[in-house]
């Protein structure tokens, strides 16, 4: 795969945009949304504001959050902030809500599978991490135990998004169990080769 820029650009503007369908997939199921998704849409609950926008606001806010665990954001973070809500938000308005039950659960299993796609996509262009996962890091470059601080952090998300009306459900679970090895299959086909240094020459394959 090539390691110009331009193919990176599009690796990872195709896998936001992905995310954000992704995401609206699962909202249109009802049937139970990721940890952070339950908050962003708790929130648009309660604010009558729409679920991308939230989507896209937390991701600023916790942004800000990088400044006093000195992450530098890359093209890729920034692109994140603006370009899922707006792919939520647009995708939402597309699709109508779906009745019949087995209709919902065919948009949830395509939701996680989308999702998992998409993660791998941005993170394969290599041109940094989301806020969230960026958070994450910091916080483990700064000696906090990675594991443990990520399932506090999901889990008191997942929580507060459950109280203020977030979507709870069996989506949720099968998110939790499933994305992991989505991701895990498709980030080494999806990922961008390393860019060789300037006035590097890469070795010829054997």
């Amino acid at each position: 795969m090539s390691t110009k820029l331009p193919s990176r650009l599009v690796r990872l503007f195709a896998g936001l945009a992905l995310f954000g369908v992704s995401v609206a997939l699962m909202v249109r199921a009802d049937l139970g949304l990721a940890s952070w998704d339950v908050l962003h849409q708790g929130l648009a609950d309660r604010t009558g504001l729409p679920m991308g926008l939230l989507v896209n606001g937390v991701a600023l806010l916790v942004l800000l959050l990088w400044i006093p665990l000195r992450q530098r954001p890359g093209v890729g973070t920034v692109a994140n902030v603006a370009l899922v809500g707006l792919a939520l938000d647009a995708t939402l308005a597309l699709l109508p809500p779906v009745a019949p039950l087995v209709g919902r659960i065919g948009l949830l299993v395509a939701g996680v599978l989308l999702n998992g796609l998409a993660t791998a996509l941005y993170l394969g262009a290599r041109l940094g991490p989301g806020p969230r996962d960026g958070l994450m890091t910091g916080l483990a470059a700064h000696g906090l135990p990675l594991g443990p601080a990520r399932t506090a952090i999901e889990v008191t998300v997942l929580a507060v998004g459950w109280l203020l009306g977030g979507a709870v459900g069996p989506g949720t679970l099968l998110y939790a169990i499933g994305i992991g090895p989505i991701v895990a299959w498709f980030v080494p086909r999806l990922t961008a080769p390393a860019p060789v240094p300037t006035g590097v020459t890469s070795p010829c394959p054997a």
